[in-house]
């Protein structure tokens, strides 16, 4: 499968790409560019394409997963690509293999030391937040909407503190207080409180939060798990295919 992969991703590559300039084997060149052209018409027919020409990637390509990104190399002509490849069904190759090792990483997580923000026995979400990400803010105020229509999930919070320069004290604000949910749900509201709590539990949690997220790999913010399938961002239409889906799931269970 990756082999087809490679095939597209260069045929994809051509049809953007700059014709490069040769100055032997020109006709042999020539025909395989033509053969290429016609092999893209025919497999991807809904494709539309204005030039087509040799692409600067050269050689062998090869696959690799950097902060839960699925990224391409190719080592012959030094060409780093990030690409999703698709095979001639439509199917996304890059998605299934991010998702792969998304499931892969998920035994570095341990659910029993996350956060819960949420109603217990509502569909579960892994979640890793920044408390000063304003990403992450929009998705606290899409889950309280959520909560409000009636479709509540509970996350196992993470929190990540390498990005902004408050985000640990922020998060051990959260955890050393008498109720860290309402915590939570204040801070991500844009409380501002007027001074931050500190406690041994709370900063030995934000610590293992951050061995955690080097282990996953995570980073950028917010980054979920959502039925074992990475989310990478605030990704509002794939939040409510995921409602939906428990939304129905409910219904058809007797």
């Amino acid at each position: 499968m990756f082999r087809n992969g490679k095939l597209i991703l260069a045929a994809l590559l051509c049809a953007s790409a700059p014709a490069v300039a040769q100055t032997n084997s020109a006709e042999p060149l020539a025909a395989a560019a033509e053969e290429a052209q016609r092999q893209l018409r025919q497999t991807f027919t809904n494709l539309t394409f204005e030039d087509f020409g040799p692409a600067p990637v050269t050689g062998p390509i090869y696959q690799a997963v950097a902060g839960g990104r699925v990224i391409y190399f190719a080592p012959e002509s030094q060409h780093l690509l990030f690409a999703a490849i698709y095979d001639k069904n439509g199917v996304n190759l890059t998605a299934l293999a991010q998702d792969a090792s998304a499931r892969k990483r998920l035994g570095a997580i341990d659910p029993a030391d996350a956060l819960l923000v949420g109603p217990a026995g509502a569909p579960k979400v892994i979640e890793f937040t920044d408390p000063d990400c304003p990403y992450c803010q929009a998705l606290e105020r899409f889950w309280l909407a959520k909560e409000a229509e009636g479709k509540p999930v509970q996350r196992l919070v993470y929190f990540v503190s390498g990005i902004h320069p408050q985000a640990a004290a922020k998060a051990e604000h959260i955890l050393c207080s008498p109720d860290p949910q309402s915590a939570f749900k204040a801070v991500y509201a844009g409380a501002q409180p007027a001074s931050l709590q500190k406690c041994r539990a709370g900063a030995e949690k934000v610590a293992r939060d951050a061995e955690t997220v080097r282990k996953m790999g995570v980073s950028g913010t917010p980054t979920l798990f959502v039925d074992g399938k990475l989310v990478s961002g605030f990704q509002q239409a794939e939040l409510e295919a995921f409602l939906e889906t428990q939304g129905s799931a409910a219904k058809a269970s007797p």
